[in-house]
């Protein structure tokens, strides 16, 4: 399986693209992602994730939870990639990135047209897609008992 998270929150304004940091709420994103994915525990076994700073911040952020180091990847950097090329071999696998170029892997991989929301996950295996989680869903995820 592949899970796709788009990053948190971040800020709108910073010296380019590539440096816009998390915002509080953002990084709260990323937690709950991080805590929900824990409780749901699907046994992924690496990261990688766009070396830009708000999507660095949130892979970190979820893989503190998950026991895993985030690897930058420049093909998560921003435009279209193909998820299964990308991590072929590497079972379960979070790729963290960007908007719509996670919503257009999604539709590579599977045909299905979705639109991520910041801090929303996607869970796809060859050509299903298995879930289209909100951030909402992850935090009541991340907090049940």
């Amino acid at each position: 399986m592949i899970w796709l998270l788009r990053h948190g929150d971040a800020e709108d304004i910073a010296d380019d693209d590539a440096s816009r940091p998390l915002t509080a709420k953002g990084k709260r994103q990323a937690r709950a992602a991080g805590a929900a994915l824990a409780k749901l525990d699907p046994g992924i076994e690496a990261c990688l994730t766009s070396p830009k700073v708000r999507a660095v911040a949130t892979a970190r952020l979820v893989c503190d939870a998950l026991g895993i180091e985030a690897e930058p990847s420049e093909a998560l950097r921003g435009g279209d990639f193909d998820p299964a090329a990308l991590v072929r071999g590497n079972g379960e696998i979070l790729l963290v990135g960007h908007e719509p170029d996670l919503s257009r892997a999604v539709q590579l991989a599977t045909g299905a047209r979705v639109e991520m929301k910041k801090g929303g996950l996607a869970i796809i295996d060859g050509s299903v897609l298995h879930a289209l989680m909100r951030p909402d869903a992850l935090r009541r995820i991340a907090e049940l008992d």
